[in-house]
């Protein structure tokens, strides 16, 4: 799929569909910005990371997840917005799922990592759950400005 720097429209379903670790993502836009609908189970939480290069906001439309940004920590639910800036550590976790949300990265270059570690989704909803391969995580993320730091800070996410 390509974007139209003249401009372009998508229907509901429009955009390229990834099945990226446990989750789907949806890339609506990638020029300026990166912009993807995205849905995760119930558990999903990312490694504590940190962007070198962009910037992240998530708006939440179904499902609730804890976030930590640095020292803060916040819970979101439906309408709920929260701005994750770069060179500050962060991750989050789904409490109550799956969630739906979207996200802005900026500047674009996210989808890209998306397409390096995810695959084409296969059908409608969200894939098998599946162990993260971690040396190509983190070398992957280097490549993208992104640092992997260590587990979810989040208790319930020990193993």
């Amino acid at each position: 799929m390509s974007f139209d720097p003249q401009g372009y429209a998508l229907d509901r379903d429009g955009g390229r569909h990834v099945w990226f670790l446990d989750t789907r993502m949806t890339v609506k836009a990638a020029d300026a910005f990166a912009f993807l609908e995205w849905t995760a189970p119930e558990g999903f939480a990312p490694p504590w990371h940190v962007h070198h290069r962009d910037d992240e906001a998530f708006y939440l439309l179904e499902g609730q997840m804890r976030v930590a940004c640095g020292q803060r920590r916040w819970t979101l639910g439906p309408g709920g917005f929260v701005y994750l800036p770069r060179d500050v550590p962060h991750s989050f976790v789904v409490t109550g799922g799956p969630v739906r949300g979207l996200q802005i990265t900026s500047p674009a270059g996210f989808e890209g990592f998306i397409d390096e570690l995810g695959r084409p989704a296969e059908h409608d909803g969200l894939p098998d759950p599946t162990e993260p391969d971690l040396a190509l995580l983190a070398e992957v993320s280097a490549r993208y400005g992104h640092e992997i730091l260590g587990p979810p800070p989040f208790p319930e996410t020990a193993h």
